[in-house]
């Protein structure tokens, strides 16, 4: 006899339910801790982001626990966006570590209650040196804030946790105020696209940035190209020998003058002819989009996708066809 499955009853239902309404009250309660921040922000905020920027060290971020992990998702995001940053545990600091911060350091110390010992132990010997703090907590009587050059309030009402007891909304909040913190030095330091690109090599990301359409295109033999004096016979030879789709049409300069497509191809056998007759310059499509070998990979992708297209031919800044770039010629430099 074959076992069947059977269907979810009552008691699955109302469990499935539950946990719905639970992760929803959880999203909207760290929602709403977000939120309050911005009310919250003040010239507190604008004193770090100076203190930040006039920093002639690094920023040193510490917390322990929860905090510790937001701690160092903020110093990443910073080190990424140009404010050089790293992590050091406050465990780790009293044992030696210590020794990675200096006078010339801006340290940002995450704690929601304030108290927390392992960065009590530490951070007066910081300030003795001479590094600036700044003090991401939720309580700002507490002897954490009293220590900091300037405090970010992070409180939030109540954590999304029914017990209210594991850190979940005020963690939320402190890595939404880093992330901030983050985004505005970013602007205030002018940090754009190139800049991006060279703290992110690897991975797709890096690609995107970092390729050029010079890197990928066709060159030489691999252009497909016609003369303006070609037939359209000749064309679809030179579409078929190069497996591009389409093949550039140029003067004697070289000059792009058309383009000739397989879309091209079908109208042209509807309306029917003489292939070996039709000059391409009857058929092609005059004007096509063209773009230039330094522009990069990833503008390629967004002028194929609002043409529709599958293909560009590369002119240099006289309109002289250079090379040819395909689709799959994206998909193998990994730009897509």
């Amino acid at each position: 006899m074959i076992a069947t499955a059977s269907a979810p009853d009552q008691n699955d239902r109302a469990t499935a339910a539950g946990a719905l309404a639970l992760a929803r009250e959880v999203l909207a309660i760290e929602a709403t801790a977000v939120a309050a921040l911005g009310a919250r922000l003040d010239e507190r905020f604008v004193a770090a982001v100076d203190l930040v920027l006039a920093c002639r060290g690094r920023v040193v971020v510490t917390g322990i626990g929860k905090s510790g992990h937001v701690g160092r998702k903020i110093a990443s995001t910073m080190a990424s966006t140009g404010t050089p940053a790293f992590f050091v545990h406050p465990g780790e600091a009293s044992h030696g570590d210590l020794g990675m911060i200096t006078h010339d350091d801006v340290v940002i110390a995450l704690s929601y209650s304030g108290e927390s010992d392992e960065l009590l132990t530490v951070l007066p010997l910081v300030k003795r040196m001479g590094a600036r703090l700044i003090a991401l907590t939720g309580q700002p009587d507490s002897t954490l804030a009293a220590l900091a050059d300037v405090v970010l309030d992070t409180h939030v009402e109540k954590e999304a946790c029914p017990l209210n007891l594991a850190p979940t909304a005020s963690t939320t909040a402190a890595l939404a105020l880093g992330d901030a913190l983050a985004v505005a030095l970013l602007d205030a330091r002018g940090f754009g696209h190139d800049d991006f690109a060279r703290s992110h090599p690897g991975g797709r990301l890096g690609r995107r940035l970092l390729t050029h359409v010079r890197d990928v295109m066709r060159t030489g033999a691999d252009v497909p190209s016609v003369s303006e004096r070609a037939t359209l016979a000749e064309a679809v030879l030179e579409v078929s020998k190069k497996r591009m789709g389409m093949t550039a049409v140029v003067d004697d300069a070289g000059r792009l003058v058309g383009i000739f497509t397989d879309g091209d191809l079908r109208r042209s056998l509807e309306r029917g002819g003489d292939i070996r007759a039709t000059p391409i310059t009857a058929v092609m499509t005059r004007h096509p989009r063209t773009i230039r070998p330094e522009a990069l990979a990833a503008e390629a992708v967004e002028l194929m996708e609002v043409r529709k297209s599958t293909q560009l031919p590369v002119v240099d800044a006289s309109g002289v066809l250079i090379g040819a770039l395909n689709i799959h010629d994206l998909f193998r430099a990994k730009v897509l």
